[in-house]
């Protein structure tokens, strides 16, 4: 079975997140084990990337959403670190800003969204309108309640215009991010990490896991699908990312484009 029939979120389904085993491996044992596998995932991503940013004909964005702690960093760091920068581009979207906020929902993320023959990949994302927004009743229920066909509508629009949409939850339980959150507190090096706000979002798991069960069950599409990637491993993780990455990209068939010139005539001197 193939990583992305595997951890996919069909369309419509009722998700139970209690049911997703953070700690699941796939029957790989250990870190070990995955590591080749993981190297020639990266390797074929970087020439599944070229042939992308080549053929300038469809754009991908990588959705990657979580609660802290879980990795979204350390994926970017390791999957996503390999890629040619000059077509791949990282974007964080943290608290809005006066001028964002001036605007709807989505008039920052559309801003981000990638050009043809790019891979964006969103730290965080729109659905922090649907999740954050809600557990901390930021908005009334009247208004967060209508974004989800409000981003199934924008992710629609943008598939349409040749946008591959990957969305990653990535599932740690609870105990798994209490030992992240001890070992920043003991290494002095991942101090700067520290923000005492994630410590007191914990306090609000079940709500925050409610929030997610909704978005998963709502917004995951035939064009823009919801993949839970059980992230308690970190090395799991990352061989997953990836492997879902290179299945869909190696799926679309692309082509190099032909030679705008006769190159046969050009003669080197």
């Amino acid at each position: 079975m193939e990583f992305s029939e595997r951890f996919v979120v069909k369309p419509g389904r009722d998700v139970d997140l209690t049911e997703w085993d953070p700690d699941d491996t796939a029957g790989f044992d250990r870190k070990k084990q995955a590591k080749p596998v993981i190297k020639e995932n990266l390797k074929r991503l970087s020439e599944l990337q070229y042939l992308l940013y080549a053929e300038n004909k469809r754009a991908v964005l990588v959705v990657l959403q979580a609660m802290d702690a879980a990795g979204k960093d350390g994926t970017i760091r390791h999957v996503m670190g390999p890629l040619n920068p000059q077509s791949c581009r990282v974007v964080s979207f943290k608290a809005p800003t006066e001028e964002e906020l001036a605007h709807d929902f989505l008039w920052r993320i559309h801003r981000a969204a990638p050009r043809k023959g790019e891979i964006g990949i969103f730290n965080r994302s729109h659905y922090e309108d649907v999740l954050i927004v809600r557990v901390r009743k930021l908005v009334d229920e009247s208004v967060w309640s209508r974004r989800y066909e409000q981003i199934n509508e924008f992710e629609s629009m943008l598939a349409s215009h040749g946008v591959h949409i990957l969305k990653f939850y990535l599932h740690i339980s609870k105990d798994e991010q209490l030992s992240r959150f001890r070992a920043r507190l003991e290494d002095s090096t991942k101090h700067w990490k520290v923000n005492p706000q994630d410590f007191k979002e914990r306090r609000r798991w079940n709500d925050y896991m409610r929030a997610y069960r909704d978005v998963l069950h709502r917004c995951s599409t035939a064009h823009a699908p919801w993949f839970v990637i059980p992230s308690n491993k970190k090395w799991f993780r990352n061989l997953a990312v990836s492997q879902i990455l290179v299945e869909a990209m190696a799926g679309w068939n692309m082509e190099f484009p032909e030679a705008t010139c006769d190159v046969s005539k050009i003669k080197l001197e």
